[in-house]
């Protein structure tokens, strides 16, 4: 059953981690986060892997309809390639690759990962200070695993290296209901 809620947010790049970790609450996250877009008609945009977690995250999406872009690098093994995705974008580069999610982007999330996807949170944190990408950014919190991340960028801003603004651009969730709240709060601002 799709929510009828309205939202501007409808096409949602996600970046995440390939590997899937033995602890069962990243696990039933992503596919937690997968039922609420596709619950909510939106679209997800993300790196197209088939393997670990961006497969869970695409396999629950479409087990329930939903829309999923995989934007694709092809310096990345062919064995990773998903034939069965919405919508297949192919890019030279990693850099190419966040760039084509970003421009299709109404918001961006990431979800547990490695370092793959923290690159990718702070390049989109960077451009969205920088304003090549308007977007609102956030986190899902999932037991805690970016709290690290808020700690980082607290010491940042009471070292002087960055605003209080720079930090609020970062938002975060322990739910997707939570984190869609703020996300649409800052897209209307």
């Amino acid at each position: 059953m799709k929510n009828t809620e309205k939202t501007e947010l409808r096409q949602i790049a996600v970046f995440l981690g390939s590997a899937k970790p033995s602890v069962m609450v990243y696990r039933q996250a992503v596919m937690d986060f997968a039922e609420y877009l596709a619950g909510h008609d939106m679209t997800l945009i993300f790196g197209g892997s088939n393997a670990g977690m961006m497969k869970l995250l695409a396999d629950t999406m479409l087990r329930r309809n939903g829309r999923v872009i995989g934007v694709f690098c092809k310096c990345l093994s062919a064995r990773l390639i998903r034939n069965d995705l919405t919508e297949a974008i192919f890019t030279d580069s990693l850099a190419e690759r966040k760039e084509e999610m970003l421009k299709r982007a109404d918001a961006v999330v990431a979800l547990p990962g490695s370092i793959g996807t923290f690159d990718e949170l702070f390049d989109t944190l960077a451009q969205r200070k920088l304003r090549t990408v308007t977007c609102p950014v956030g986190v899902l919190n999932v037991n805690g695993f970016f709290d690290p991340v808020f700690e980082l960028l607290r010491n940042s801003r009471e070292a002087g290296f960055s605003s209080a603004e720079t930090v609020a651009l970062l938002q975060s969730g322990k739910t997707p209901e939570e984190l869609f709240g703020k996300l649409e709060k800052q897209s209307a601002g």
